[in-house]
């Protein structure tokens, strides 16, 4: 099921579509009616103002009318081109920020209808390496935003904050499957950034052909105790069912994922986030006279794709 404001968003699609189909046919006819009667009894002739009046439409038909062919074209384009998020967590910094608006590519995937979310074309799977929108699965009308880690067939491991990931064989004649390889990471700095009053590693992450950032917090331990648990495997390994998705944030230490709660359906799959359009700085000092809320200032090196 989508979203709460989805589903607003086509109920008053189809509301005002409703209401200027039945001025078209049923109010507008009687309306002419009305003027033609009028006229007939006032010997063909009737003052403008009179002959105004008895044309006029209904205000709400008005504004249905007038509003309908935007509200139509604002869900096409947000329900199977591209729907715009605010990043509201640190958990795929330093990729994404707090503040960060970005549009999420929704025929990257599947396209489905945006109330029931079937599928009404497939299009594409998710690529290992995608920065991906879902419905949390806790909680699908919550919208989510991880990295794809595993595809269907893998095996993921997750030790002492390094990732290992067996990839399934899709065919015989494949040769790079089924062996569990560590995924390279390269430290590019210390200190950058902090998760409370710990300084977190950024390291550069190659999987496999994508490099991304991910942040590390080596003070922090892994609350495996939390992590989910799989019927036959170790607590920190995850076999990636058929139709399922792994995922993880790129802050490591501060993300809940799929270590916590699973595997992502298949259909529970948004899109693809491709672009920051706007990003907003905010004040993080509890003591500010200033609402956090309001933005101190814009960043403008941010803007761009998403890698």
């Amino acid at each position: 099921m989508a979203g709460y404001f989805a589903i607003f968003l086509v109920l008053l699609t189809l509301a005002c579509g409703l209401v200027w189909l039945l001025d078209k046919f049923v109010l507008a006819p009687k309306r002419q009616q009305q003027l033609t009667s009028a006229l007939a009894a006032a010997g063909g002739q009737l003052h403008q103002d009179a002959t105004d009046a008895l044309l006029r439409e209904p205000q709400l038909v008005e504004t249905a009318k007038s509003i309908f062919p935007v509200i139509a074209l604002i869900t096409i384009f947000r329900s199977f081109i591209y729907e715009p998020f605010q990043i509201p967590s640190g958990s795929m910094m330093p990729t994404l920020l707090v503040g960060d608006f970005i549009l999420v590519e929704k025929f990257s995937y599947d396209v489905k209808d945006p109330v029931w979310r079937k599928t009404l074309y497939s299009n594409s799977t998710p690529q290992r390496g995608d920065v991906a929108v879902f419905k949390y699965p806790e909680q699908p009308t919550v919208d989510y935003i991880k990295r794809v880690i595993g595809l269907p067939g893998d095996r993921v491991i997750y030790r002492n904050k390094q990732l290992f990931i067996a990839k399934a064989c899709a065919n015989a004649a494949q040769t790079d499957c089924g062996k569990l390889e560590a995924v390279t990471q390269t430290l590019k700095n210390e200190g950058e950034f902090y998760q409370e009053l710990y300084p977190q590693r950024r390291y550069t992450e190659q999987l496999g052909e994508v490099a991304h950032d991910i942040l590390q917090t080596p003070a922090k331990r892994e609350h495996m105790e939390f992590f989910y648990k799989q019927h036959g495997t170790a607590i920190d390994e995850f076999v990636v069912p058929a139709g399922h998705y792994f995922v993880l944030g790129d802050n490591r230490d501060n993300s809940r994922d799929g270590r916590f709660w699973g595997f992502v359906p298949e259909d529970n799959m948004v899109g693809k986030a491709v672009f920051i359009w706007m990003s907003f700085e905010f004040n993080d000092d509890p003591n500010s006279w200033l609402p956090r809320w309001i933005p101190t200032g814009v960043r403008f090196e941010r803007l761009g794709a998403i890698h």
